[in-house]
């Protein structure tokens, strides 16, 4: 015959099983169109669908230079800000098993000695009473019958995953950084060796004229024309050394430690073209970018967080229990007929609570909260693509139009120059041709660094520099 505490448990163990009050979790539709925006803006679109999805891609894959490559790798592993994000994966997780243990009795021995003098009615004097005991019990175990603390650990669960995405996300945002930081130190320091060379030939020229002026075939006014090139380029060379010493400093900062001087470019065009990506035909690709899904993960936790709250108009059943041996002398503590045992049921029907009805409400706002979030997230997100989409399908025409326009303004200036040396023309045309050559040139590589530019961002809004598997989601525990 099984004894009273052991069917107890044995009771408690079955009803371990308990029902879920949560609601059932549908995932809401996605409030954007199903396939991407079509236009003139969007004309390059279709000509990518043989590349590979960001998602499928790696980011060594993404990125052909292998300097840049090292310094991703760099950044991966000593970016504080990616540090803490994966800290706090940790703490979720932790806080998850936390959640998930209360579903478990906490198992507890106590060892008890007493001794008092007491005076009993009818005896003479004071008695000494001795009492001791070693206990094994459980001690206020809730028996989650209508899944209340089921439902917290489904709410910690998700919450882990979500703390999980954003690490991901953190990861994305990392590389698209690191990449565009590298990108901007070679097109400044580009301009830079562009602003030196122009001042080298403006200070040449002026060197000449002031020749010119000073046995007085030239005019003063040609002499001060050429001058005001001359500090115009140094200005920029100023400016351009200033701006690439803080692009340096701001890709240390996102490395975590200082880039070795052999893996900054020197310049935009010698860096490796990145490969090229398609966005797909469906917009239901932003629904695995891991900003969404930590969205939904949060939508998931507040949908089981209702369930905690409708458990709580139900009864609350609890258990303490204890098996052990008792005494009133130490040498008889574990001798036979020693042995005691008591268990403690308890159930707390709820009678009244102002605070529950409210607190069910909160829960239900904070569910259509999170799926106002969620939608926008995916509003964002497809916006995100959808103008990374539209600046790369007009990019390739502003390329050739600034790749034409640094041809012909050459050419203005070589024969500007031409005209001036024959004295056929005035200096003033010189200036103004070298001027337009080099705004030019400026424009071509600040077009060259947007294009590369887009391309990491379309990588990164399309949900590609993540981590393809997800290590943290393995031996966790069910609560299912």
């Amino acid at each position: 015959m099984i004894k009273k505490p052991y069917a107890v448990l044995a009771i408690a163990a079955v009803l371990l099983t308990g029902c879920s009050m949560a609601p059932k979790y549908t995932r809401p539709e996605a409030p954007v169109p199903a396939g991407w925006p079509s236009g003139p803006a969007y004309k390059e679109t279709r000509a990518t669908q043989g590349a590979p999805a960001p998602a499928d891609l790696q980011w060594r894959e993404f990125f052909t230079d292998g300097q840049l490559k090292e310094i991703i790798e760099t950044a991966l592993k000593n970016n504080r800000d990616l540090r803490v994000a994966a800290l706090n994966v940790e703490r979720a997780r932790a806080s998850y098993r936390i959640q998930r243990a209360e579903l478990l009795p906490k198992l507890e021995t106590d060892v008890t000695a007493t001794k008092q003098h007491a005076r009993i009615s009818g005896s003479t004097g004071l008695v000494t009473i001795e009492e001791y005991g070693v206990n094994l019990g459980i001690s206020s175990w809730e028996i989650d019958f209508f899944g209340r603390i089921r439902s917290l650990g489904d709410r910690a669960l998700e919450e882990f995953f979500a703390t999980e995405q954003a690490r991901r996300s953190a990861q994305i945002l990392l590389v698209s950084e690191v990449a565009n930081a590298y990108l901007t130190l070679a097109a400044d320091r580009e301009n830079l060796k562009l602003a030196q060379s122009t001042l080298e030939s403006q200070q040449a020229a002026y060197n000449l004229i002031r020749r010119r002026f000073e046995v007085g075939l030239t005019a003063e006014l040609d002499l001060r024309q050429a001058q005001t090139r001359v500090d115009a380029a140094r200005v920029d060379v100023a400016k351009y050394t200033d701006l690439a010493a803080r692009d340096e400093n701001a890709l240390n900062l996102l490395a975590g430690s200082p880039v070795p001087a052999g893996l900054l470019p020197q310049v935009l065009s010698a860096v490796k073209p990145l490969r090229d990506v398609s966005p797909g035909t469906s917009s239901e690709v932003l629904l695995l970018r891991p900003d969404i899904l930590q969205a939904e993960n949060l939508l998931k936790a507040a949908n089981a967080n209702i369930g905690a709250a409708r458990a709580a108009f139900f009864p609350r059943i609890s258990l303490t229990t204890a098996i052990g041996s008792a005494s009133g002398d130490l040498s008889g503590l574990f001798k036979s007929g020693s042995f005691v045992w008591n268990y403690a049921p308890q159930i707390i029907l709820p009678i009244f609570d102002a605070r529950t009805w409210p607190a069910l409400k909160v829960t239900k706002v904070d569910k259509e909260i999170a799926v106002a979030q969620y939608e926008k997230a995916i509003q964002v997100a497809f916006r995100e693509v959808a103008d990374a989409l539209a600046r790369r399908g007009t990019m390739g025409d502003q390329m050739q139009a600034q790749q034409s326009l640094v041809a012909a303004t050459d050419k203005s200036y070589r024969l500007s120059t031409l005209r001036y040396e024959k004295g056929i023309d005035i200096y003033l045309n010189v200036l103004d041709a070298q001027r337009s050559l080099y705004n030019a040139q400026q424009g071509l590589i600040a077009i060259r660094l947007a294009k590369l530019a887009n391309q990491v961002r379309l990588y990164a809004v399309l949900g590609g520099g993540s981590d393809s598997s997800t290590p943290y989601y393995s031996n966790l525990p069910s609560n299912k």
